[in-house]
């Protein structure tokens, strides 16, 4: 679409889709405007040859890794991983998702003389409040929130190389995977296979393992399912931290099932996978939401934990996976959903795990989103 708007190019002489960001900054020749334009989940570092600049930005929710080391001598690198700019530079941070940085080459080397930003999602203006639950108002929320979330997922099949999804049989695998199967049969997404191939690992025994089974038989998948031991996982401890460069315990504990999933997923020929991350954050899935005194401080704690997923969840995901060259990609974290999901407070009414519905029932975590797809 954005080829369509912004250039003449036919899409058949596109040499890559990153191709589309040197077309934008053609046009526009402004930082805040490609980054507005682009939808996904990306980390680029633009040359313009014109103003002798380097253009480098990040996804909002930074699915995608970029690190700004500085060298000792004051000149700025850029990677998508800190171990190859390690030796050289004396201190290394991420670029804010959602944060585009303008570099000049200097005597002394490359020094940033610029720093944009857009918005983490889509800030809409406020609608008018609908009480939670209410009968109007859950009938015009719910159908908004399950197209847009299945948009989402649409969006995130177009690929043309084998793909997948990660199914550990919970609410936000399971969400994912039906509705890209879905898709799938009717023809509504451009991978290389017919059927969907759903992928599950765990310790033998796993109670993951009976669950994702049960999904995809119902669903129609077809299912791989992993047994790894704890001796696998001790065995691939170091590369696991070398890979997702990280200490954080919690991280690497998740990361390293995904890491031994990702080596037999590639091993099959799969490139790309779709998962659940972000569910949880966007609507409080954790257990300790349930203590949420009041809707206020349910949503600050989910946009805290949302801003945050780059250091933990996203980053474990992406590095974890990219580790063996495979793709994931989080319809979750999509900006569609997230504006519909966050931008108004009023929405954690609903979220809030305590109540009833409109149909009576008792709210559970993630209430909302389990009666969005209650059809």
């Amino acid at each position: 679409d954005l080829l369509k708007e912004h250039s003449n190019i036919p899409e058949s002489e596109l040499r890559s889709d990153c191709e589309i960001v040197s077309v934008i900054w053609e046009k526009f020749r402004d930082p805040v405007k490609l980054m507005e334009l682009l939808d996904g989940d990306f980390a680029f570092a633009l040359y313009d040859h014109k103003s002798e600049t380097v253009i480098a930005g990040r996804d909002r929710m930074g699915v995608a890794p970029l690190y700004k080391g500085i060298t000792r001598g004051g000149s700025i690198l850029l990677s998508s991983e800190m171990k190859s700019i390690y030796p050289y530079c004396s201190k290394i941070e991420q670029l804010t998702p959602g944060h585009v940085i303008t570099l000049k080459k200097e005597s002394h080397g490359w020094v940033q003389i610029q720093e944009d930003s857009v918005y983490r999602w889509p800030q809409r203006v406020q609608d008018p409040i609908m009480p939670a639950w209410d009968k109007e108002a859950t009938a015009k929320l719910l159908p908004m929130l399950r197209e847009t979330f299945i948009g989402a997922v649409k969006k995130r099949l177009m690929c043309d190389v084998p793909y997948g999804v990660l199914l550990s049989g919970g609410l936000d695998s399971s969400l994912v995977a039906s509705i890209a199967q879905r898709l799938t049969t009717r023809g509504e997404s451009e991978g290389t296979f017919s059927k969907l191939h759903s992928f599950s690992i765990g310790l033998q025994g796993s109670p993951d393992h009976a669950a994702a089974k049960q999904v995809a038989n119902f669903i129609g998948t077809k299912h791989h399912e992993f047994v790894f031991t704890i001796q696998d996982g001790l065995d691939a401890l170091s590369d696991v931290i070398y890979h997702v460069e990280t200490f954080d315990v919690t991280t690497i504990r998740a990361s390293t099932p995904m890491y031994l999933l990702a080596r037999l997923v590639k091993a099959m020929g799969v490139k790309m996978v779709i998962s659940g991350e972000g569910a949880d954050e966007i609507f409080g899935g954790y257990l300790y939401f349930h203590h949420a005194p009041n809707s206020k401080e349910f949503h600050e704690e989910c946009v805290r934990k949302i801003e945050m997923l780059h250091h933990y969840d996203v980053l474990r995901a992406n590095k974890s996976s990219m580790a063996w060259g495979v793709e994931v990609r989080v319809p979750f974290l999509d900006q569609d959903v997230l504006g519909q999901a966050m931008s108004n407070e009023w929405l954690a009414d609903w979220k809030l795990i305590k109540g009833k519905d409109h149909l009576g029932r008792k709210c559970i975590e993630k209430h909302v989103l389990r009666s969005a797809f209650d059809t």
